[in-house]
């Protein structure tokens, strides 16, 4: 299962830096949820201030077609002005078997998130929550920390970083 897969994002950059498709995220996430290493396949959403598409992601399965864990990878355009997930998105999360989600934007109800295994990566707390206008894109491609992000490429994060890269690296 995915809880029983080890893997260093170090031990992953020393053995895959130099094959030119890993990226390394800049440092600019705050770890939020009770599991700080996961992984998975690519999901996008990209949005600004509005979760909705955030949400319709969040309530899908969690796993691929192959039963691999999925990461949501939201861009909310770095905006600090509204959270884009709470306890109860983070909590569906995890109920429908997500394993982690990296946001480009902020979070609240962290005491909450923090007592969920999920992996929750986000810039920082806000407790204003976000719009519900139905605006955003799933799984264009959306970048942020340095990185270019893909649906169905591979994200590995732990408490040294985040790697994205084409192919499955473990």
């Amino acid at each position: 299962t995915q809880n029983s897969v080890k893997f260093k994002t170090a031990d992953l950059c020393d053995a895959h830096s130099d094959n030119g498709t890993l990226q390394i995220c800049a440092p600019i996430f705050k770890d939020y949820g009770g599991r700080i290493s996961f992984h998975g396949k690519i999901h996008t959403v990209s949005c600004f201030e509005d979760n909705s598409r955030v949400r319709e992601a969040i309530f899908e399965d969690g796993h691929d077609e192959q039963g691999n864990p999925k990461v949501l990878v939201v861009d909310g355009g770095g905006s600090l002005r509204h959270a884009l997930m709470g306890d109860m998105l983070a909590g569906k999360a995890l109920e429908n078997g997500w394993s982690g989600v990296i946001l480009n934007a902020p979070v609240r109800d962290t005491e909450e998130i923090g007592r969920l295994s999920l992996g929750v990566k986000a810039l920082c707390a806000f407790p204003l929550k976000s719009n519900k206008k139905g605006l955003g894109v799933r799984g264009s491609p959306v970048s942020f920390a340095g990185v270019l992000f893909q649906d169905g490429d591979y994200v590995y994060a732990d408490e040294d970083g985040v790697l994205c890269n084409p192919t499955a690296l473990i």
